[in-house]
């Protein structure tokens, strides 16, 4: 169509001017319309939401307002191009520009929109929370990637050679560095799940205990008690079963067991065991003041009844101060009350033959018998 009878027919009239006068005015015209279906499309989406009473997230709003407009313009123009006689070679061009402009705009769009789902999404579920960084850098390399492709599709670049190049590159990457790609995906999950924090103290089952000193994508860096640092690989930290001492909170039971003779007054015992573990909780440093310490009897073995003294400790690691201290005080107030704490005893019966008996109830035969 000519621009100048396109105008004519639309306006019914007759304006005599040149095509290089009319397209600029049919552009200002598309933009122009294009405004208006914006303007009128923000009204009608914050109407709707007024009246189902739903309270649109302003982030959309933004997010309508920098892409609908810029999208409604390569919509009218691509109309126009359409309808306007234009020589092939333009056209064509036109169309490549506009077909650019349009998967750029749109790239843009579906990846900030899915952003903001992410976000929502992370803003309601813990796990996803601690992973909102990489999740969301990995959801842009992987958008914008496939948007590059449409991109070069669209210019008439073939993907095939690239994909398969691609694929075999990538195939030979994730081969190469498997143990590495293991860890760092672990790595992730760990902080998805997040079992273990920084200066907590955790045992794991390999028996390795320590404070958690460093966390990184491919290993956790452990400092134990003698002052050395265990570096422990992610893949094996998912595998193992983790004892976390701060968690729920870092408060632990200081178990002590003791055993006392079996002609003890087990009231006394206990009366005795709590005043002491009593001083113990007011007086150590570490331990939880307050707390009220308690016995519970357990077993009747063989030299001894036992039993197990439940204490408290502000940490894990001052469980062994708390030990060092009741042991020390327990074992002069025994003294002092004549709790005796029996050594291991086993008493043995042995049988004799009456032959045996008899020789030891009459040495001489035995001397007759032996000469």
């Amino acid at each position: 169509m000519d621009p100048t009878q396109f105008l004519s027919d639309v306006f019914s009239f007759k304006i005599p001017i040149t095509p290089a006068v009319v397209l600029p005015m049919l552009i200002i015209a598309t933009v122009a319309l294009a405004y208006v279906v914006y303007f009128v499309s923000l009204r009608i989406v914050r109407g709707m939401g007024k009246r189902a009473s739903m309270n649109i997230d302003s982030r959309v709003l933004r997010l309508l307002d920098r892409y609908l407009f810029p999208l409604l313009i390569v919509v009218g123009l691509w109309w126009l191009v359409d309808v306007a006689s234009l020589p092939p070679k333009i056209a064509r061009a036109a169309r490549g520009l506009l077909s650019l402009a349009g998967l750029g705009i749109a790239i843009f769009g579906v990846t900030k929109a899915t952003l903001l789902i992410l976000r929502n999404m992370a803003a309601r579920y813990q796990p996803l929370r601690n992973v909102q960084h990489p999740v969301e850098l990995a959801t842009k390399i992987v958008l914008i990637a496939v948007g590059g492709m449409l991109i070069l599709d669209n210019l008439g670049v073939s993907l095939t050679p690239l994909l398969t190049t691609l694929g075999i590159g990538s195939l030979a990457v994730a081969i190469a560095l498997q143990d590495t790609l293991g860890n760092v995906f672990a790595g992730l999950h760990i902080k998805a799940d997040r079992p273990i924090e920084v200066g907590q103290f955790i045992r794991l089952d390999s028996g390795d205990e320590g404070y958690v000193e460093r966390i990184g994508w491919r290993s956790r860096r452990i400092r134990m008690l003698p002052n050395k640092t265990a570096v422990v690989p992610n893949s094996k930290l998912v595998q193992s079963t983790i004892i976390n001492y701060d968690l729920p909170d870092p408060e632990v039971a200081v178990l002590v067991q003791v055993g006392v003779h079996y002609d003890s007054d087990l009231n006394k015992v206990e009366r005795v065991t709590k005043e002491v573990a009593k001083e113990i909780m007011d007086t150590v440093m570490g331990a939880v003041p307050g707390f009220e310490p308690f016995i519970r009897y357990h077993t009747l073995n063989q030299s001894s009844i036992d039993f197990t003294v439940i204490l408290r400790a502000q940490r894990f690691v001052d469980n062994y101060l708390i030990k060092h201290e009741f042991i020390k005080v327990l074992q002069k107030r025994y003294r002092e009350e004549q709790i005796v704490i029996p050594f291991p005893i086993r008493t043995l019966e042995l049988k004799v033959d009456s032959e045996n008996a008899a020789r030891s109830r009459n040495p001489s035969r035995v001397e007759e018998h032996i000469n």
